[in-house]
C-alpha cells in the first residue's frame, strides 16, 4: 500500500492554463482567489489529505461502523480528524462567507475536494453532505431556518444529510410515503422510514440536520406532491443551545461492498409512540416543491460524486504506478532482459498511460465545469452567465456518469497491473476498487443520468446547447490543426466530434416517435459525449502547453502533449464504437423479445 501524494502540478496547470482561474478571480465575489492564496490552499489541503485523511483510509475499511444501543460507532480516528477538518475551515471552503464559509470559487474548491476523496472517500462523504445541504437551505429556506441552522452546517459544527428514498420506492421518488402533519404552530410531525442515508446517525458532531422528503395530507400524487422538511436530531432551543432528542433514530446499518467507514443508515421518523406522533420538522420553502429544492442539493452531490471518480481513480493510479516500478517479474518482451520491473512491459505501460490520460481528461472537464458554475453565479455579463448555466446543466450527467464509469475501468486496470496481488486485500488496491463501485449508483445510476441527459437536456431544447458546445469543440480542433505537429490529433478529434453530431441528429429525429429506442441507447450516448468531451479537454491541454509561459518544466509540458496524443488516438477512438452502439442498442433492444 502506497502513500498518497496530491497531484499539485497537474491541478495547478489545469487551473491556471485550461480552466481560466485568472479570469474567474476577476468576477465579483471571487477576488479573494489570488495566486498566492490559491497556492497556499492547495498546499495545505494536500498536506491534510496526505497526513491526516489518507492514513485513516484503510482503518475505516478494516473497522467499518457498528450500531450499538441506537448509536453508530465510526472508525477509530474519525472524530478527531473531523474536528481538525472543521476547525481548519475546510467544510465551508466554497460556501458563503455570510454564514462562516471561505467563499472561494468552485474551481478552487473542486480540486481540494478531489484530494480529500483520493485520500479517504468514506470520511469525506460526511463534510460533502454539508455543502449540498447548505446550498439547499441558503436558496430555499426562510430566514428563521437559515439563522438557526446554516452557520452550524457551513462551519461543520453540525452534520447534515438528505433523506430521499424509501424501502418500497428506490429511485422512484413519486412512490414515497413519508408523511408530514401540520401542527398549527409552524412545525410539522414527520413519520416514515428512509433508507440509504449516508451518515444518518453518528457521534462525530453534536447534532445532525436531516433534509427529509415527505407528503402533506392534501398533497397531490406523484412528484408534484413532495415537500421538503428540516428535521434535526436534537431540537434547538431559542438561545441556540441543543434541547431534547427528536423522535427519530437509526434502525439499521447497511453491510456494504465498500466505503465501510461511512455509515449508511436506515432512518425511522416518529416510531417512538407517545403523544408526539412524529419527529418535529419545519418545511423548507413552499409546499409541494420539495423535489425541486432537493435537486439543488442533488446537483451539488452529483457533481461531487463525479469528483469522487477522479479522486479514487487518481489514488488507484498512484498505487498501480508505484507497484509497477517496484514489482520485478518476467522477461522484457522487447530486449529479453530479466530482473526488470513490470513497468517496462508494453501492456503495463499502455494501462498506466490510459489511466493517467483518462484522469487528466476527467479532471480538466470537472475544473472547466466548476469554472462554469462560478461564471453562472458571479458574472455580471448575463449572456455569459446564461451560457455557463446551460453548459453546466447539459454536462452534469456526464460529469457524474462518465467520470464514475471511467473510474471503474481505472480501478480495474490498477488491479490488473497488480496481477494476483491485486486480489489480495493487504495490498490495498482492492479497497479502491470496492469503494469506487458505489459511485456509479448513488445520486442516480448511470442509466438515470443518461435518461436525464437525453430526455431532459437534449430533447427538451432540441439539442441547441449541445450544438453550441459542438461548435466550440470544432473551434478547438481547428486551432489544434493550425499548430505544428498537431494535425493528426486535430483530425482524430474532428472525426469524433462528427460522430457525436451524427448521433445527436439521430436522437432528435427519433426521440418523439421512438422514445424507447432512443433511451435504450442513452447510456452509450453518455459514454460518447464523455469520451468526446475528454478529447476536447485534452486538446485544450495540448494547446495550453503551446501558449503557457508558466514554469512547469519542458519535460512536464512535453509529457502533457504526448498524453493528449495518447488520449485522442488510444481512448478517443472509442467514440466511434459508442456512436455505432447507440443506434444498434436502440434498434435491437426494441426488437428483442421481452421473455428474457
Amino acid at each position: 500500500m502506497t502513500d498518497y501524494a496530491a497531484p499539485l502540478t497537474d491541478i495547478r496547470f489545469l487551473l491556471n492554463e485550461v480552466a481560466g482561474l485568472a479570469d474567474i478571480a476577476r468576477l465579483p465575489g471571487c477576488e479573494e482567489a489570488t495566486p498566492d492564496l490559491v497556492d497556499a490552499v492547495l498546499d495545505e489541503a494536500g498536506k491534510f489529505a496526505a497526513g491526516v485523511l489518507a492514513p485513516l483510509n484503510n482503518v475505516g475499511d478494516r473497522e467499518g461502523c457498528r450500531l450499538e444501543d441506537g448509536k453508530v460507532i465510526t472508525p477509530q480516528g474519525w472524530t478527531e480528524a473531523y474536528k481538525q477538518f472543521a476547525e481548519g475551515g475546510w467544510v465551508g471552503l466554497g460556501l458563503s462567507p455570510d454564514y462562516g464559509g471561505q467563499g472561494l470559487p468552485k474551481c478552487v474548491a473542486t480540486p481540494v475536494w478531489e484530494m480529500w476523496f483520493s485520500a479517504n472517500t468514506a470520511f469525506t462523504m460526511l463534510p460533502q453532505l454539508n455543502t449540498g445541504e447548505s446550498e439547499a437551505i441558503l436558496l430555499a429556506a426562510g430566514d428563521e431556518l437559515k439563522a438557526t441552522y446554516l452557520e452550524k452546517l457551513v462551519t461543520g459544527e453540525w452534520g447534515g444529510t438528505m433523506n430521499l428514498t424509501e424501502p418500497q420506492a428506490g429511485s422512484d421518488l413519486a412512490a414515497i410515503r413519508t408523511r408530514a402533519e401540520p401542527q398549527g404552530d409552524g412545525s410539522y410531525r414527520v413519520t416514515g422510514q428512509k433508507i440509504f442515508i449516508s451518515y444518518g446517525e453518528h457521534e462525530i458532531t453534536p447534532n445532525i440536520v436531516h433534509l427529509v422528503l415527505a407528503r402533506l395530507p392534501d398533497a397531490p400524487p406523484g412528484v408534484k406532491g413532495i415537500s421538503m422538511f428540516l428535521v434535526p436530531k436534537y431540537l434547538v432551543n431559542a438561545d441556540g443551545s441543543l434541547g431534547a432528542k427528536n423522535d427519530l433514530r437509526c434502525v439499521g446499518l447497511e453491510h456494504k461492498l465498500g466505503i465501510h467507514g461511512s455509515p449508511t443508515c436506515a432512518m425511522s421518523f416518529g416510531d417512538n409512540g407517545g403523544d408526539s406522533k412524529g419527529a418535529a420538522g419545519w418545511i423548507v420553502g413552499e409546499p409541494n416543491r420539495g423535489l425541486e429544492y432537493m435537486f439543488i442539493m442533488m446537483n451539488e452531490a452529483r457533481f461531487g460524486v463525479g469528483v469522487q471518480g477522479i479522486g479514487i481513480g487518481e489514488r488507484a493510479y498512484q498505487q498501480a504506478l508505484a507497484f509497477a516500478k517496484e514489482r520485478v517479474q518476467g522477461r522484457d518482451a522487447v530486449t529479453g532482459a530479466v530482473g526488470q520491473p513490470i513497468i517496462r512491459h508494453p501492456d503495463v505501460k499502455r494501462m498506466l498511460l490510459s489511466m493517467r490520460a483518462r484522469i487528466m481528461a476527467m479532471r480538466a472537464l470537472a475544473l472547466t465545469a466548476a469554472g462554469w458554475f462560478d461564471i453562472a453565479h458571479h458574472s455580471r455579463d448575463q449572456a455569459a452567465a446564461d451560457k455557463a448555466r446551460r453548459y453546466v446543466d447539459l454536462l452534469m450527467p456526464v460529469v457524474k456518469g462518465w467520470c464514475t464509469e471511467t473510474c471503474q475501468q481505472i480501478c480495474y486496470d490498477a488491479i490488473q497491473i497488480h496481477g494476483g496481488m491485486g486480489f489480495v486485500e493487504e495490498t490495498g488496491i482492492a479497497q479502491h476498487y470496492r469503494d469506487a463501485r458505489i459511485i456509479t449508483i448513488y445520486e442516480g445510476t448511470t442509466g438515470i443520468q443518461a435518461n436525464d441527459l437525453v430526455g431532459r437536456k437534449l430533447l427538451r431544447e432540441n439539442g441547441a446547447t449541445l450544438r453550441e458546445l459542438i461548435a466550440e469543440m470544432r473551434g478547438v480542433a481547428a486551432e489544434l490543426a493550425a499548430a505544428e505537429g498537431m494535425q493528426a490529433m486535430a483530425a482524430r478529434l474532428d472525426e469524433d466530434i462528427a460522430a457525436l453530431e451524427r448521433t445527436l441528429d439521430w436522437i432528435l429525429a427519433n426521440g418523439r416517435e421512438r422514445m424507447g429506442a432512443v433511451l435504450a441507447g442513452a447510456v452509450p450516448f453518455l459514454h460518447l459525449l464523455g469520451t468526446v468531451c475528454g478529447g476536447w479537454q485534452m486538446a485544450r491541454v495540448a494547446l495550453a502547453v503551446l501558449k503557457t509561459g508558466g514554469d512547469y518544466g519542458d519535460g512536464y509540458k512535453a509529457a502533457l502533449v504526448e498524453l493528449a496524443r495518447f488520449y485522442l488516438h488510444g481512448v478517443g477512438v472509442q467514440a466511434q464504437a459508442h456512436a455505432a452502439a447507440i443506434v444498434g442498442a436502440g434498434e435491437t433492444a426494441q426488437a428483442f423479445a421481452l421473455e428474457l
